[in-house]
């Protein structure tokens, strides 16, 4: 039997795919000066404000190459979808700024990152988004902390989202026609 998805979780999914586009491509530009997250279980709280999707808690498990893999997938996508991919650091962590068009859509967004990446950080994200003349500005918080080793069902990668749904963020490249066009 197949199991039907809200459309609030392919939204949410189409949301993650957008912003490992506007985010990691930006850090892998200077990739030597950022630091890996440490191997394990992370939890991310996910907090928007101006946007229908909810408020969510989810759990991704990853080891020493997925964040690297991760932004080689979608580097691609991005460069494809994005005019400016800005990044800088400072003395507290890092700032990107990007201008992407999705599916019409055209985002401005300006995002700090900050903490070590060993035991917590903060990704604080605002945008402006363009469609059909219709502006909407968002505000997305990240919040993200080590939990320890990741679970035993659980392989570098996976994202365990609201409800037990996962997915692997190495099958990024398949959901990559998910993308309206």
């Amino acid at each position: 039997m197949t199991r039907q998805l809200p459309s609030w979780y392919l939204s949410l999914v189409l949301s993650l795919v957008v912003g490992c586009c506007l985010v990691l491509p930006a850090l892998k530009a200077r990739a030597e000066d950022l630091p890996v997250r440490k191997a394990g279980l992370w939890e991310m709280k996910v907090v928007k404000t101006g946007s229908s999707l909810p408020d969510m808690t989810m759990q991704h498990c990853t080891d020493e190459t997925t964040d690297k893999d991760m932004s080689n997938t979608v580097s691609p996508m991005a460069k494809q979808v994005c005019s400016k991919q800005d990044i800088q650091k400072t003395a507290t962590g890092y700032i990107a700024d990007s201008v992407c068009t999705v599916a019409g859509v055209a985002m401005t967004s300006h995002s700090e990152i900050l903490g070590d990446f060993n035991s917590a950080y903060t990704v604080k994200t605002s945008a402006h988004l363009e469609r059909a003349g219709k502006p909407l500005d968002t505000t997305t918080t990240v919040e993200a902390k080590w939990l320890g080793a990741c679970k035993a069902d659980q392989k570098p990668g996976d994202i365990v989202m609201p409800g037990g749904f996962k997915l692997n963020v190495k099958d990024a490249e398949k959901l990559k026609g998910l993308l309206p066009k």
